[in-house]
């Protein structure tokens, strides 16, 4: 005689939503903290959530004026191009622990930030003046939950996720609690010391000074 297999028992129904947003000031770098809300309809009793979290920027979903059109340009080109070059782009890739919980329960993911322009999401959050910018989060994961006969191991529904609209002047005050103000760009070592040397002979005593004068001496507005 055969013996049906056991079925598992079915495990949570999990939907998440953002609430908020803030950054962390002391953090060791700019650090986005996005509140979000993870619910559960079935009742179950959620042991743990390791939790993986996909952030991308979604340009298309916002409006911009001429002057943000400008600059970003050089990201997306023409804007009568944009409807073909202003495409999806990648914040960060993070992953979470979620603890025990059972109806719902609200985690924090952290998401760094980099000042980096040379980095495209960087150069996206200078290029705007103000108002709010689309994130779209993509979970997946592994769920840890119980049964009536033992803790059983699923995964986060690959089709879950959730939209958040972040203002761009919390992207500015993170910065500005690390950074104050200031930018950095890396250069390869052959080139840094070729400007090393021409700041010595022109005796300028600030990087600051010195892209100034190169500035000014190339016809660039101050």
């Amino acid at each position: 005689m055969t013996l049906p297999f056991p079925r598992s028992a079915p495990g949570p129904a999990l939907h998440f939503a953002v609430e908020s947003a803030d950054h962390d000031p002391h953090a060791m770098g700019p650090t986005l903290r996005l509140h979000v809300r993870i619910g559960d309809a079935t009742g179950t009793t959620v042991h743990a959530i390791a939790l993986r979290t996909q952030i991308r920027i979604e340009p298309r979903r916002r409006r911009y004026d001429e002057a943000e059109q400008h600059r970003l340009v050089e990201l997306f080109g023409e804007p009568g191009d944009w409807s073909r070059s202003c495409r999806p782009m990648q914040l960060a890739t993070v992953a979470t622990m979620i603890g025990t919980f059972a109806g719902a329960t609200t985690a924090v993911v952290e998401v760094p930030l980099t000042a980096d322009v040379e980095v495209a999401s960087t150069r996206y959050f200078r290029g705007l003046d103000d108002g709010e910018v689309p994130l779209l989060l993509l979970f997946s994961g592994t769920v840890f939950y119980r049964s009536a006969r033992e803790v059983q191991v699923g995964l986060v529904p690959w089709h879950e996720e959730a939209t958040f609209r972040l203002p761009v002047a919390l992207w500015r005050e993170a910065m500005a609690a690390h950074h104050a103000g200031t930018g950095w760009v890396a250069l390869p070592e052959h080139t840094l010391a070729r400007l090393t040397a021409w700041r010595a002979e022109q005796a300028l005593p600030s990087w600051e000074q010195t892209i100034d004068e190169l500035l000014r001496r190339a016809g660039g507005t101050s």
